[in-house]
């Protein structure tokens, strides 16, 4: 629990808090009138739907004992085959998005090191086979790698283990053996590479996309920063002379809102209040306070509105503007299930807004949450699996205001 705690923190530490400089930055621009410099476009992956709980997020429960994490049971081959179909392919595609985002668990894959399960590689095939068929782009993405989880201990990091780096390269290239003849695939290395040193994951990436290159010298390619895909870590990220690497970050900012009474999360469940987007900053300087952190950055604000979300997000914009020529692309956000639906509307607008603003491609999270998942952010209903309101739907397309 108390490492679990610090992992909560960290993310805390590393997303919450934006520096004056940036905000002195922001405003300037602002006075000058400065135009937004727009991100090199991701043609054909502009706007989609990431599926999570399908392939992703097992075992990763502090009330599993030892022996029973990272194995997988005969209820979870079940569900497999199950949970996702061809017709919420179908369901996904019909919301007008143009890719979608599959999380997949290395352990759901790998049976042991260097050995696959097929059984779960033939789903994979299935789904971008129906994926084919409904005229949606696909991008793969190892959501939880051995070595890579926050939700539970786990006696060796990834960074720090050479073994376990060989399995996570050679894991991609067993991808790009089986998908070498579909090159509109694309290869999300890490979900959220935890608050490790910068240095030790842009060279497991870059290790991974020479191994890739070595067989393949145009797959496109996307890599995250550190602190969980944090956009003000992407300063941290390792360019490369390589127009088929993308990048990507993600925004859960305010946490205390996305997250709100959420489970997994130690200091929204401690805090326990519903949160509204947008509304009076007085609970949110007060979510600070009571959990023992500084609300000196809200201070700064009025009122929660789109001008805080600018300010956290400037890091990413910023991105934009030293890297025209590099693709930046917003692979994951959302909020909670059970935040009231106004809010979450409002606050998926504004995010929207600004990423195209900023001509940043995007992928909300998600279609789908199985009822055991602490965190659920599903935009669609279990039993119909229509999105939430229709409001939502036209946000997700892209029609904000």
């Amino acid at each position: 629990m108390k490492r679990r705690i610090l992992c909560i923190w960290a993310l805390a530490a590393c997303c919450g808090l934006v520096s004056t400089h940036v905000q002195a930055q922001n405003t300037a621009q602002a006075k000058e009138g400065n135009r937004p410099v727009s991100s090199k476009r991701f043609v054909g992956f502009e706007h989609g739907m990431g599926i999570g709980g399908w392939l992703t997020n097992y075992k990763r429960f502090n009330v599993l004992p030892d022996k029973w994490k990272l194995n997988l049971s005969p209820g979870d081959y079940e569900h497999f085959e199950t949970y996702i179909t061809q017709a919420d392919i179908r369901n996904i595609a019909s919301f007008g998005v143009d890719h979608i985002r599959l999380g997949f668990d290395q352990i759901v894959l790998e049976e042991k090191p260097y050995v696959y399960r097929e059984r779960t590689f033939r789903l994979v095939d299935n789904f971008i086979g129906w994926c084919q068929q409904s005229h949606v782009n696909v991008v793969l993405n190892l959501h939880k790698a051995i070595g890579n989880y926050c939700d539970i201990p786990e006696p060796v990091s990834l960074m720090d283990d050479p073994e376990l780096q060989k399995r996570f390269i050679a894991l991609w290239l067993e991808f790009e053996r089986r998908y070498h003849d579909n090159n509109s695939i694309v290869f999300e290395l890490m979900n959220e590479v935890r608050n490790v040193n910068p240095k030790a994951w842009n060279s497991l990436a870059e290790r991974t996309i020479q191994a890739i290159r070595k067989v393949n010298p145009t797959r496109k390619i996307v890599i995250g920063s550190t602190c969980w895909n944090s956009c003000d870590k992407l300063k941290d990220l390792q360019i490369f002379d390589d127009e088929n690497v993308i990048y990507t970050f993600h925004i859960y900012e305010p946490f205390e809102f996305t997250h709100q009474r959420g489970v997994l999360q130690a200091a929204p469940l401690y805090y326990n209040r519903k949160m509204a987007y947008p509304g009076d900053i007085a609970a949110y300087k007060e979510f600070k306070r009571f959990v023992g952190s500084s609300d000196a950055f809200y201070s700064r604000f009025d009122r929660m509105d789109i001008r805080v979300l600018r300010t956290l997000m400037q890091p990413a914009f910023d991105f934009v503007r030293k890297h025209p020529d590099k693709i930046l692309w917003c692979g994951e956000f959302g909020t909670i299930r059970h935040c009231n639906i106004t809010s979450r509307e409002n606050w998926m607008n504004d995010v929207i807004l600004l990423l195209k603003e900023h001509g940043i491609s995007y992928c909300v999270w998600n279609y789908l949450s199985t009822p055991n998942d602490g965190n659920r952010f599903s935009l669609v209903d279990d039993d119909h699996r229509k999105i939430l309101s229709p409001r939502m739907l036209e946000i997700i397309q892209g029609n904000v205001k």
